[in-house]
């Protein structure tokens, strides 16, 4: 994000016309990178790793390399840093492949809460995919090996042509080809995508809310699907369902016991999307983020398919504490509404 002076020398750089010599001083490159490029590279980032703290990592790397280029020498500089950035991200994928398989329980991205703008290609970009951050989208991604995830996002989100995919991967371009229609058949076959209206998004988000804080498991279950699944990253560092919870009934019974166990008075949610998903985040009286939820629908019936739940302390400290918060004992549980004060 630029600042308030940045942005007037942005102003001023695009007033000087397109004839004029290119500032090569570092505060204008800074400003070039941020303006220019930060936005896809993030976006590329993510899309690779699951990581908002790895792809933020990662796009600071690129600067720090592109800072020490010639800028003149290079012919494209948005084609030079999305190859510099994809091969970051395939060399963190490769790194800690035996780490991500050591990994304590369930593996759920980082949640986007309320930020999809940010780190989507460009504000236009019509892609198939570039408008998928959903959570269910991302483990899909997480299925593929890390050269099949680059050729995939590169060529179906990022609209690359093979030829340029080749040259990012130093891959042939029928190979690269390959990888991207294998990914594709990957990523259909465990990512259905499913469209709601705004209205039945909340309805959705208040009919699960409300049954949850009413303590009735057989209310709660309705709004489940009843072949509805339950994953929930923990990371080892908190308690959390080990493996996915799966049927309705029986997630609607752990929801509710879970809930007896905790203060409920000592907690806030903020009502947020989560990666675009129906959502809310949980915060201590600390201030502190302790859990993200998002929910899934299935199509057709509207009921909740598959509920994502972050508890992982390491993927939720990039949560502010925001100003619209709710204490949960002000939650309607008629309406999942705040109540009126």
């Amino acid at each position: 994000m630029m600042s308030r002076e940045q942005d007037q020398q942005a102003q001023q750089d695009s007033a000087a016309g397109p004839d004029a010599a290119p500032d090569r001083s570092a505060a204008a490159r800074a400003r070039r990178f941020d303006r220019e490029h930060a936005r896809s590279l993030r976006a590329l980032a993510y899309r690779m790793l699951g990581s908002r703290a790895e792809a933020e990592d990662i796009v600071q790397e690129a600067w720090l390399r592109w800072a020490e280029v010639n800028e003149g020498e290079v012919r494209h500089a948005g084609a030079f840093l999305s190859r510099l950035v994809t091969n970051l991200c395939l060399d963190r994928l490769r790194s800690p492949a035996q780490q991500r398989e050591l990994y304590v329980g369930t593996w759920l991205p980082e949640p986007l809460v309320d930020d999809l703008q940010g780190w989507q290609p460009d504000p236009q970009s019509q892609a198939e995919y570039a408008q998928e951050l959903s959570l269910a989208f991302m483990l899909a991604l997480e299925r593929l090996t890390p050269l099949e995830r680059a050729a995939f996002v590169l060529h179906d989100v990022f609209g690359l042509d093979f030829e340029a995919v080749a040259g990012h991967l130093s891959r042939s371009v029928a190979a690269c080809r390959q990888l991207s229609l294998r990914a594709r058949a990957h990523v259909k076959a465990g990512y259905a995508r499913v469209n709601l209206e705004e209205v039945e998004r909340q309805r959705l988000l208040q009919a699960f809310l409300s049954a949850l804080a009413s303590g009735d498991v057989d209310r709660l279950a309705k709004v489940l699907a009843d072949d509805a699944v339950l994953l929930a990253d923990g990371g080892g560092k908190v308690n959390a369902v080990p493996r996915p919870l799966r049927g309705g009934a029986r997630i609607a019974k752990t929801l509710v016991g879970f809930s007896k166990l905790v203060d409920l008075g000592q907690l806030c949610l903020q009502l947020t999307p989560i990666n675009g998903l129906p959502g809310y985040v949980l915060f201590d009286a600390r201030g502190c983020a302790i859990q993200s939820v998002a929910l899934a629908p299935r199509a057709g019936d509207g009921r909740v398919l598959t509920i994502y739940v972050q508890l992982n302390p390491d993927k939720l400290r990039h949560l502010a504490l925001p100003k619209d918060l709710v204490p949960i004992s002000e939650l309607d549980v008629t309406s999942g509404r705040a109540m009126s004060s």
